[in-house]
């Protein structure tokens, strides 16, 4: 095969798989979701143009602080074409994160999208893990304006270790991004993972492992 062919068929497979990475483009100026209809698995169905407004492209009340008293000390408020319409197909989310003093966003990964966040207030500490078999652990603490990526599908989290309330927004490049939470999906499935499929996995005591599916 000549060298311009290899070129080019590289050229083609990385850009098919860029294509794969992310939400299918929308062919149409805008798909807003019609809330009156069934979920697909291509995503909402679109409402009539003609129905559409400027409210479906809008939200307001993300200045407002959200309650952060859980057990994690932080929440997250995700906009999505549930709550913006004319997001649906736009391949696009975003969120607004609230830390308490201490609080974290535990250990999770998004499996459809790549993370962007930015430090709006206070200070954060984040981190990501990569995949096997190096299993490389990346951290670094963000002031106020500084800005980190987590790439999709790896394991991460944030920690707001002052002690004042931490915001941070970021943005996702995902209608559906997907939150797996590592120690929800481990400890509270439904029904629970067997304790001794968790015990040698973990390589932890049975009883460490029935006391943590308790807590979930």
């Amino acid at each position: 095969m000549a060298s311009h062919q290899i070129f080019l068929f590289g050229l083609l497979a990385l850009s098919f798989s860029l294509v794969l990475a992310t939400d299918n483009n929308p062919i149409f100026d805008f798909c807003v979701a019609d809330p009156k209809a069934p979920v697909t698995a291509s995503g909402p169905i679109c409402k009539d143009p003609k129905l559409v407004t400027e409210n479906d492209f809008y939200y307001t009340g993300l200045d407002k602080p959200a309650n952060t008293s859980n057990p994690q000390g932080s929440k997250v408020t995700l906009l999505n074409p549930q709550l913006i319409p004319g997001l649906n197909s736009l391949g696009i989310s975003f969120v607004r994160i609230d830390y308490q003093p201490g609080g974290i966003n535990p250990l999770h990964f998004h499996p459809r999208g790549s993370e962007i966040l930015t430090v709006i207030k206070g200070t954060l500490e984040v981190g990501f893990v990569t995949s096997g078999p190096d299993y490389r652990f990346f951290k670094k603490v963000l002031k106020k304006g500084d800005v980190f990526v987590f790439p999709a599908g790896l394991v991460h989290y944030q920690k707001n270790p002052m002690n004042v309330p931490a915001v941070a927004f970021a943005s996702l490049n995902s209608q559906n991004p997907g939150s797996i939470i590592l120690a929800n999906t481990v400890f509270g499935s439904k029904p629970e993972i067997g304790p001794d499929i968790l015990a040698k996995g973990f390589q932890l005591d049975k009883n460490v492992i029935i006391d943590g599916q308790q807590k979930f």
